[in-house]
């Protein structure tokens, strides 16, 4: 009886040994840092590095963008307020002009005196 049990024993261990040696070898291929698991460890953590860094880039961009948009939504804030005044200021004045001539009329000079009026003709002052 003793003799069963030792053969038993030692095929156990033998099996579990074999079985010890296949997973080993699944562990080393599932690891394996080309084609396993471990590859595509290494290639995610080489694609999370560099989203971090697309990632640091956009936030830049980003702020530089609100700062912008901050500087330009106040200049777009101060032109409605002094359109609106221009507006407002539009309702004081009176109706509509009345038309202009194009062709202005040529007003008569006033008369002057007969000395006044040589000299001014003759290109002379005084």
């Amino acid at each position: 009886m003793d003799l069963i049990a030792d053969i038993l024993l030692v095929t156990g261990a033998l099996g579990a040994g074999f079985y010890c040696f296949v997973l080993a070898r699944r562990l080393t291929r599932f690891t394996d840092l080309e084609n396993g698991v471990g590859g595509a460890v290494a290639v995610l953590s080489a694609q999370v590095d560099d989203l971090s860094r697309t990632l640091s880039a956009a936030r830049e961009a980003a702020g530089t963008s609100e700062s912008s948009l901050e500087e330009l939504t106040g200049r777009a804030e101060d032109v409605a307020r002094r359109l609106e005044l221009l507006v407002a200021s539009m309702h004081d004045l009176p109706g509509p002009a009345a038309p202009v001539d194009p062709a202005p009329r040529k007003t008569e000079d006033p008369p002057m005196g007969p000395v006044f009026s040589r000299r001014a003709r003759a290109g002379t002052a005084g």
